[in-house]
């Protein structure tokens, strides 16, 4: 079946107005990472402290990811999004407001608790408008989309704080998610059959449920060997990314190589320029050869490598350090066609329940990872902090970048297994 241009333009503008509140998920995700000196000396944190902080967002958002799957199945993409926006966007403003530790930490959780259903959302709605051999390119390029908010949560990010302060940059992120929220209320719809359009032969419409079947269709789906390894090397690829872009790569570049906050931002900045491209990349490459598992198993080779410079080397040059964010960041594509694999598994009924059991696995790392990380680093704390923040070894980052090594290192045994079973 032939798509008319109108309908391809009408798709996108979906896709677009859904991918801008994206956006601001991940602008969320990672924004930790250039107010970690800001956080820290608001709320008088240790590392443990902080990592909690940061990982209180991917607490709610993570078991969030299945009751999302279920939840876009049953009452579509745009009523979902629309409820998980205003609350993103309330989340900000108190979080902004907030004037203790524990506040800070209850708005985080927040903000996590409404951004948790957007990114399902989106795979539901290009399910629903897409073709089958396009999916994985459209994931790809959403979580490009995505990356825009990491960029912004990097230099502009510690530019907009030094200008106006944390606070009143978080109270204007929440302004724009309510517009954000309204674009999605007039431009979204759940299917082409909502827009006055035939029907993409591969969609299916959100079934409306029961609870049996949502019981049934969630006992299919972890039944599968394959959803628990991919689960896995979801954990440990988005939990390490998330923890090291997000939270502790902007201050080890100021602590090891004596750089200012701005300066030291550009190298998440790097990274999420890897992201952008790299997950775009990697689906395109991964629709047009057919292959799934071979590329992931290449992918998660190279990305371990880049994390174990850093730790053997500690100090390596610079352009090695923005070679390696740029790179694991770019690799992590190969990771994410773990959605591509999970859907192709299971039925369009059930696509949502399935994406949504191993992105819940995956940000159930970025949950468990940063505490994980906060506590090595504490254990080589100097006992110094300035402005707020503690200042800690070259061993303890060194420490903490060997346990991204390991991740990538579980991953790709993940990657392995799964291509040995396809075959």
């Amino acid at each position: 079946m032939g798509l008319s241009r109108e309908f391809k333009r009408r798709r996108l503008l979906g896709w677009a107005v859904l991918s801008s509140v994206f956006i601001l998920v991940n602008f969320h995700r990672v924004s930790t990472g250039v107010l970690t000196g800001s956080l820290a000396s608001a709320f008088d944190t240790t590392g443990a402290e902080l990592g909690l902080l940061h990982a209180s967002f991917f607490y709610i958002y993570a078991p969030m990811q299945l009751v999302a799957g279920v939840l876009v199945d049953q009452r579509g993409t745009r009523r979902v999004t629309v409820l998980g926006s205003v609350v993103m966007a309330v989340g900000a403003v108190a979080f902004a407001s907030s004037d203790s530790y524990l506040l800070g930490l209850l708005s985080r959780a927040l903000v996590g608790f409404g951004g948790s259903v957007v990114y399902i959302g989106i795979l539901r709605y290009c399910a629903n408008w897409f073709r089958a051999n396009e999916f994985a390119t459209m994931t790809g390029v959403t979580l490009s989309a995505s990356a825009l908010g990491g960029l912004v949560a990097t230099t502009p990010l510690a530019l907009a704080v030094g200008a106006y302060g944390w606070r009143d940059t978080y109270l204007f992120l929440g302004a724009v998610g309510l517009v954000t929220t309204l674009g999605v209320l007039v431009f979204v719809r759940d299917s082409p059959d909502d827009a006055g359009y035939e029907p993409v032969s591969s969609s299916v419409a959100a079934p409306d449920l029961t609870v049996r079947q949502v019981v049934g269709n969630a006992k299919t789906v972890f039944a599968e060997r394959t959803t628990w390894v991919l689960g896995v090397m979801m954990f440990f690829a988005v939990g390490t990314n998330y923890t090291v872009m997000g939270l502790w790569g902007v201050p080890y570049m100021v602590h090891a190589y004596d750089l200012s906050v701005a300066t030291a931002s550009l190298f998440p900045l790097a990274g999420n320029l890897g992201l952008l491209f790299g997950s775009t990349g990697v689906g395109w490459i991964s629709d047009r050869l057919g292959r799934r598992t071979s590329i992931t198993v290449v992918t998660a080779t190279v990305y371990t490598g880049l994390f174990a410079g850093i730790s053997l080397l500690g100090t390596p040059p610079l352009v090695y350090v923005a070679v390696a964010f740029f790179g694991v960041m770019f690799l992590h594509g190969g990771f994410l066609l773990s959605f591509t694999i999970i859907k192709e598994r299971h039925s369009g009924a059930t696509s949502g329940t399935a994406t949504g059991a191993i992105n819940g696995m995956g940000f159930f790392g970025a949950a468990v990872i940063p505490g994980v990380m906060g506590v090595a680093l504490d254990a080589f704390w100097t006992g110094e902090t300035v402005a707020g923040s503690r200042i800690y070894t070259l061993v303890g980052y060194r420490v903490a970048f060997g346990i991204a090594a390991l991740s990538g290192l579980i991953g790709l045994c993940c990657a392995l297994w799964l291509r040995r079973s396809s075959r």
